[in-house]
């Protein structure tokens, strides 16, 4: 992302880890209670599964490197790999972060830097058809 004048990371742009801290807590706000994605996650609370994707997403947008340095490369289609995962899951997925995208109302081009990646990151998820 450019401001004008200095590169800036879309960590940056959000004001940093409580951005995908909220982002994230939305987002398993609707998966909580989905049919269709919540036999996914094994884990009687989502605590776990909250925290890695926090973790993640700011590792990924530019912030701290702690996702890699505790679990190594993300490898998430192997990590995802015990799960079906099919058009409707991955629907079901856009779905609920589209709406955390929304809820957290970040600037236009940072909507839409997210949904890019999230569209594209859910469709590399699917391995069942």
């Amino acid at each position: 992302m450019d401001t004008g004048t200095d590169p800036q990371t879309v960590y940056d742009a959000v004001g940093g880890t409580p951005f995908f801290a909220a982002l994230v807590d939305h987002f398993y706000a609707g998966v909580a209670d989905d049919a269709r994605l919540r036999p996914m996650y094994p884990e009687q609370d989502l605590t776990g599964a909250k925290d890695r994707l926090r973790g993640f997403l700011v590792q990924y947008w530019g912030g701290p490197t702690t996702y890699s340095d505790q679990r190594g490369h993300p490898r998430l289609r192997m990590r995802h790999a015990p799960y079906v995962i099919d058009e409707s899951a991955r629907d079901a997925w856009l779905e609920h972060m589209d709406a955390a995208v929304s809820a957290m109302d970040p600037a236009p081009e940072v909507a839409v830097a997210l949904r890019d990646y999230f569209a594209t990151a859910a469709d590399h998820m699917i391995n069942s058809r």
